[in-house]
């Protein structure tokens, strides 16, 4: 599949090793974006103005300058805002949230389905929303799917849209949008010893989401792609738990903590994607990468299409393993996050050749820090393993699943 760069020139061009976007298949790829000029920071028209602090919202004026170059991005790439089938919201302030949903409505008069995630930092200091969208182009004829029988939500969003060979899916948390948490997600406070809230909840969510792709024709076996953001990953191996129950056959996933939920007391949210029955999806064996404790496997073929499991410098046998810490002896000749990145860009390029493409060919990456003082230094290593960069995401998350890792990286490729 040929994978071609998106050019942007009437928006602000990053600092960074990325681009703005690419075009594969029936899909374009955007860059997660802020509201940044990369010149000045945040940017006058991004912000609120002091001498009238009343008459206009720092996040609204945000989030209008981010969803405009992204529209000039993909009206660029031959597409449009109105053919968006993925969306994912990064915000720093989720009090912020309410503000932000307006904007989002004069850009999507049919909105996509989103994913809303609160976060502990982006790359520029007084962004506060970083947004990431994936588009089809509109001969995939992406078409919203209805669900009547899952909680409605009370944003702007759709619980999934079917595009080309796909099902893309909202987020779903553990909220029935009327009470909160309902009782069937939450223990029992009568027998508070015979029940785990965190399995509830995710029965709940996970439910819900098999009656979304039943509704567009396809089923969980089908997933290709997952993310899971926890509250707390204290609750993840009762979290996996679950995921066994409903995954046989386990996808790709992504875990990461971050730092807040849209709804108080949800404890995860869940990020799926899945392939129509017809397409041809093939399990990827990587035997000489390290082998996961969790119930995931490393990549997935989807037709075209490569989607990894999002990866950390960890062996599972030893946590961090020793080529990717600094040696203490000579704490001052290595960089410890070069060497997590190097780490899992090794493993990643090993994943996709196995499948059959290589790292030249992503055409999504998210990158989750948990400082993104190391981003600098990171950035230096991704120059080394991408030549021609693919459009990155990059925010700053709460915490990783073993103690020590700085960084977990998702990628998406397709076969050349």
């Amino acid at each position: 599949m040929k994978k071609e760069i998106v050019a942007v020139p009437d928006i602000p061009q990053p600092l960074a090793h990325y681009v703005p976007a690419v075009r594969a298949g029936d899909f374009v790829f955007a860059a997660g974006q802020i509201a940044s000029d990369y010149r000045t920071g945040v940017p006058p028209e991004a912000r609120a103005d002091p001498a009238f602090p009343y008459h206009g919202q720092t996040i609204k004026r945000q989030a209008r300058y981010i969803l405009n170059n992204l529209q000039k991005t993909f009206q660029a790439a031959g597409t449009d805002l109105a053919n968006v089938v993925k969306a994912q919201v990064f915000l720093t302030d989720l009090g912020s949230f309410a503000a932000f949903d307006e904007v989002w409505r004069e850009f999507f008069r049919v909105p996509p389905p989103r994913t809303g995630l609160g976060i502990s930092g982006l790359l520029v200091p007084g962004t506060m929303v970083e947004i990431d969208l994936t588009a089809a182009l509109p001969s995939a004829r992406p078409a919203a799917v209805s669900v009547p029988d899952i909680p409605q939500p009370l944003a702007h969003y759709v619980p999934a849209v079917r595009a080309g060979d796909f099902v893309f899916a909202a987020g779903q948390i553990a909220s029935d949008y009327k009470s909160g948490v309902p009782f069937e997600a939450r223990s029992d406070p009568a027998f508070p010893y015979y029940s785990s809230e965190i399995q509830r909840q995710a029965r709940y969510v996970l439910e819900n989401l098999r009656r979304t792709f039943r509704a567009a024709g396809t089923e969980l076996a089908n997933v290709v792609k997952s993310q899971v953001f926890l509250t707390d990953l204290n609750d993840f191996f009762l979290f996996d738990q679950v995921w066994r129950e409903f995954f046989p056959d386990p996808p790709p996933r992504t875990t990461v903590q971050i730092r807040g939920l849209l709804v108080p007391g949800t404890r995860v949210e869940i990020d799926l994607i899945a392939a129509m029955p017809t397409v041809e999806r093939r399990a990827i064996a990587v035997p000489d990468i390290p082998r996961p404790l969790a119930h995931y496997i490393p990549a997935v073929r989807a037709g075209d299409f490569v989607f990894a499991a999002g990866q950390i410098a960890s062996d599972y046998k030893n946590g961090v393993p020793s080529e990717a810490r600094s040696d203490p002896a000579f704490p001052y000749y290595s960089s410890e996050i070069h060497r997590q990145a190097r780490y899992i860009l090794t493993n990643l390029q090993k994943t996709f050749r196995a499948a059959g493409t290589d790292l030249e060919h992503v055409v999504k990456s998210q990158v989750f820090l948990t400082n993104l003082d190391d981003f600098f230094a990171f950035d230096q290593v991704w120059r080394e393993f991408f030549p021609s960069p693919p459009p990155r995401t990059t925010v700053q998350i709460s915490n990783l699943l073993v103690p020590g890792c700085r960084v977990e990286i998702d990628l998406t490729a397709v076969l050349p």
